[in-house]
C-alpha cells in the first residue's frame, strides 16, 4: 500500500517529475572483473545493471518506515521484481509465481526469448550445486548457508518451488533475493554456450540496461534496453528506464574522483569521508551530501585466543581507556554518535541491542575510566602495563589510531603501530598471521548485514579474532529454527548482548560516510548506498538506476 502524507499527496512528490533521456555517470573505485553471479562478488561485480532478482526492495516504501540508506531490508519490505507474488504453503516450502511476458535481452544466444521458471531452476541449481548439470556449487555456498536449500523445481512455466531445511522466512528471503549478488539471474544459454561468463560480451539478463562496452580499468557503458518490461511503481504509466545511458568511470584515486565530481564529469560518488565532505561543502555547496550509516564500525580487534588478550580484564581495561564521547566531539566534530557499537548497527531500528537499551552496569564497562582500567590491568598481573603492536590498514583513519595509541599509553599499554596497505593487510590477516591487535573498518561491529549473517559473525572458526564461545555458537542454530520475526529479533538481541559483555573487540565509533550527488541527478532519497557501492559495482542497479533521472534543463543551466 502506498504511504500518503497528511495532505493526501505521495511522499515522493518532493523529488520532482521524472524525465527521460540523458546519461548518469558513476564513479567506480576499482576495476570491474566479475560478470557472473556464480562467483563470489568480492569488490568488483557490476552485473546488477542488466540482471534482475526475483524479489527486491520496494521503490515506493516511505523512508520514514525503513531507512533505505541500508542495503538490507526486512522481508516484509521486499517487493516482487521478476516474481509477481510468493507464499509459504508450509514453513519450509516457498512458492514463487513469476510475472508473465518478461524476456531476456535480445542478444545472441538468448535472442529475446521469454523468461520462465526453468531459468530460475537453472540459476539456483548452478549456484548451489544441486545437480542437473551443476555438480560444483558456487564459492558463495559456504558463505550464505546454501546447505539449507534442499531442492528447486519448476511446477509449470511460471511457478518455482523452493524446499528448505530451515523454516526461517527471513533467512530464506535474504538468501534468495537480498543484498547478496547471488540473487541476480544469469541467462542459461550464455552459460551453456560460453561457459562461466567472465567475458563481458556474454553478460545477458532481463534488466533495463544492456552492457554495451567495457574497457578494463577505464570504463563500462550500459545502454537502455528498449524492450524492457518494467514500469515505475510511483508513476505506473511510466515505462522504464528513464536514463539512456549509465556510464561507470573507474577512478581508483579519491582525489582524482573528487576533482571529476567538482568539474561535473561524474554525477555521484559514494564512500566519501567526513573530512572530504567538509571540503566539498566549501568548494561546491551545490553538490548534495547524503549521510550514509557506515556498514561497519571502527574497532581494535585483539586475538582473543592469545595472551594477554585472552583475559577479559585486559579487553575491558582497553575499552575503559577510551573516551568515546570526547573522540566523537573533537575528532569527528560532533558528526558521529558517541556510543559504542555491538555487532548490529544502531541504524537497524528494532534489530539488535543498541546502547540506549543497555543496563547501566554494562554502560559503565564502556565509559571512560582510566583508573578502573589500570586496576583491571593490575588484577590481571600487568600492574606496569605491557607492550603490544597493532596491524593497521592504512586505508582507514590513521589519525584516530594515533589518538587510540595515546589513550592506551595513559594506562600503561605501549602499542606499536605497524601500518600495511589494504591488499597486503587483508592477505596477512586471512593467512592467520596477525597475533596481537588489528585495526581496520572491516571488523565485527556495527553491521547492517542481514540478521542471520550477523548472528554467525563470532561463531567458532568463523571469525579472525580467535573467539570460541559455546554460548555464541548456540545462537545460529536457534536463529535458523526461528519461525517469527519477533523470535529472530530476540536471538539477535541476545547475541549482541553476549558480545558486548564479553568485550571480544574494542569498540571505537561508527562514522558516517557520505554520498555526493550532482544537483541534476534526481529521484533518489537515500538509497544510493544500496546501489553504488564504493568498491566497484552496484547490486541493484537494475532497480534503482532505472528509476533515477537527469534534470537536463538544470544541468545545462549550470554549464554542463
Amino acid at each position: 500500500m502506498e504511504k500518503k502524507t497528511t495532505t493526501g499527496s505521495n511522499w515522493w512528490d518532493i523529488l520532482g517529475k521524472p524525465q527521460y533521456g540523458g546519461e548518469i555517470v558513476i564513479r567506480a573505485s576499482r576495476n570491474i572483473e566479475n560478470f557472473d553471479p556464480y562467483f563470489p562478488e568480492g569488490l568488483t561485480s557490476i552485473y546488477g545493471g542488466w540482471m534482475e532478482r526475483l524479489v527486491s526492495d520496494d521503490w515506493a516504501l516511505d523512508p520514514a518506515v525503513w531507512d533505505n540508506t541500508m542495503a538490507w531490508h526486512p522481508s516484509k519490505y521486499m517487493k516482487g521484481q521478476l516474481a509477481e507474488s510468493w507464499e509459504f504453503t508450509e514453513p519450509n516450502i516457498h512458492i514463487v509465481h513469476l510475472r508473465k511476458g518478461i524476456h531476456w535481452q535480445n542478444i545472441p544466444p538468448a535472442n529475446g526469448r521469454e523468461f520462465i521458471a526453468d531459468d530460475v531452476v537453472f540459476h539456483y541449481n548452478r549456484l548451489f550445486g544441486l545437480g542437473r548439470g551443476a555438480n560444483k556449487p558456487s564459492p558463495f555456498r559456504k558463505e550464505i548457508g546454501f546447505e539449507e536449500l534442499i531442492s528447486v523445481t519448476a511446477t509449470d512455466r511460471y511457478t518455482v518451488v523452493f524446499t528448505w531445511k530451515t523454516p526461517n522466512h527471513e533467512f530464506i528471503m535474504e538468501t534468495l533475493h537480498g543484498v547478496l549478488q547471488s540473487g541476480c539471474l544469469e541467462n542459461p544459454e550464455a552459460v551453456q554456450q560460453w561457459g562461466d561468463v567472465h567475458d563481458w560480451h556474454h553478460a545477458i539478463g532481463t534488466g533495463p540496461f544492456i552492457l554495451k562496452n567495457f574497457i578494463p580499468n577505464k570504463s563500462a557503458v550500459l545502454i537502455k534496453n528498449l524492450d524492457y518490461w518494467g514500469h515505475d511503481e510511483r508513476y505506473p504509466q511510466n515505462k522504464l528506464p528513464y536514463a539512456d545511458i549509465i556510464k561507470y568511470l573507474i577512478i581508483p584515486n579519491d582525489a582524482t574522483a573528487l576533482a571529476a565530481l567538482r568539474a561535473g564529469k561524474i554525477d555521484v560518488m559514494i564512500g566519501v569521508t567526513f573530512k572530504q565532505a567538509q571540503e566539498m561543502r566549501k568548494t561546491n555547496p551545490e553538490i548534495s551530501q547524503i549521510p550514509i550509516p557506515g556498514t561497519q564500525a571502527l574497532t581494535v580487534q585483539p586475538r582473543n585466543d592469545k595472551p594477554p588478550f585472552n583475559d577479559i580484564r585486559i579487553r575491558k581495561a582497553m575499552q575503559m581507556a577510551l573516551d568515546l564521547p570526547a573522540i566523537a566531539k573533537c575528532h569527528y566534530g560532533g558528526f558521529v554518535e558517541p556510543y559504542p557499537s555491538t555487532v548490529t548497527s544502531r541504524s537497524m531500528k528494532g534489530w539488535g541491542f543498541p546502547y540506549e537499551n543497555w543496563p547501566q552496569e554494562l554502560k559503565d564497562e564502556y565509559a571512560y575510566n582510566p583508573q578502573a582500567a589500570k586496576q583491571l590491568l593490575a588484577d590481571a598481573g600487568y600492574a606496569h602495563g605491557f607492550r603490544t603492536n597493532v596491524l593497521a590498514d592504512t586505508a582507514w583513519d590513521m589519525e584516530l589510531l594515533q589518538l587510540v595509541k595515546s589513550y592506551f599509553a595513559d594506562i600503561g599499554i605501549d602499542m606499536e603501530i605497524r601500518p600495511m596497505e589494504s591488499t597486503a593487510c587483508s592477505a596477512f590477516v586471512e593467512a592467520g598471521k596477525y597475533d596481537q591487535l588489528l585495526y581496520r573498518q572491516y571488523g565485527p561491529f556495527g553491521h547492517t548485514y542481514p540478521p542471520l549473517v550477523a548472528v554467525g559473525r563470532f561463531h567458532t572458526n568463523a571469525n579472525i579474532l580467535g573467539v570460541s564461545d559455546f554460548v555464541i555458537d548456540a545462537f545460529f542454530p536457534k536463529a535458523l529454527a526461528a519461525t517469527s520475526e519477533d523470535g529472530l529479533k530476540q536471538i539477535l538481541k541476545d547475541m549482541n548482548e553476549r558480545v558486548a559483555r564479553q568485550h571480544f573487540a574494542i569498540s571505537l565509533l561508527q562514522p558516517m560516510s557520505y554520498c555526493l550527488c550532482q544537483p541534476w541527478l534526481k529521484g533518489y532519497h537515500g538509497q544510493i548506498h544500496s546501489i553504488w557501492m564504493e568498491n566497484g559495482g552496484p547490486s541493484r542497479l537494475s532497480l534503482y538506476g532505472a528509476r533515477f533521472w537527469i534534470d537536463q534543463d538544470l544541468k545545462n543551466s549550470m554549464g554542463h
